[in-house]
């Protein structure tokens, strides 16, 4: 991280995909709205869908269609059980994949959870210059994504490249 770049605070939708959860028993969408906040974004919605590829999509269609919305942080709904299905829901939505994402988290989670890590589908992308990070349910993943991965690439000061230097252009034809 380098000091000679201004810090640009984001606006971060938190999407909580979960068929048991409430806003009394959720974990992960406050620790990721909690780490979001104390590195200096806003906050900007945070909701609590059921794990249905429609009610997904639906929620994340209108984030991508808002202009307040630079980033759509779910969690939730990335494993193989038949209820799993936010990466089914995201897919079709984005323009361009960060394939890197999902490697680099699996290779992160394999140091804490050993090859259970394989069965976690998380992806991320871009849609409509709006950045959408699609985790798994659990705090600690969330925990591992924001502050090993997501943190720094929506800090502009993260050299040598960041995600944020690159929002201007998102949208270039």
């Amino acid at each position: 991280m380098t000091t000679d770049r201004k810090f640009i605070p984001l606006n971060i939708a938190i999407l909580v995909v979960s068929d048991s959860r409430t806003a009394a028993d959720d974990v992960s969408g406050k620790i990721l709205a909690e780490r979001a906040t104390d590195a200096g974004h806003q906050v900007t919605e945070k909701k609590i869908v059921a794990d249905d590829i429609y009610q997904i999509r639906a929620a994340v269609s209108n984030w991508i269609a808002a202009d307040k919305v630079n980033v759509v942080i779910a969690t939730g709904g990335t494993g193989v059980t038949g209820r799993d299905g936010t990466p089914e829901a995201v897919a079709p939505l984005l323009d361009k994949v960060l394939d890197g994402f999902g490697e680099i988290f699996r290779m992160l989670s394999y140091q804490d959870i050993k090859t259970s890590s394989i069965q976690s589908r998380a992806i991320a992308g871009v849609a409509n210059a709006t950045y959408i990070f699609c985790l798994p349910g659990s705090s600690g993943a969330c925990r591992t994504a924001w502050d090993a991965l997501i943190k720094e690439q929506l800090d502009h000061r993260t050299r040598p490249c960041n995600l944020v230097q690159l929002m201007p252009r998102l949208l270039e034809k």
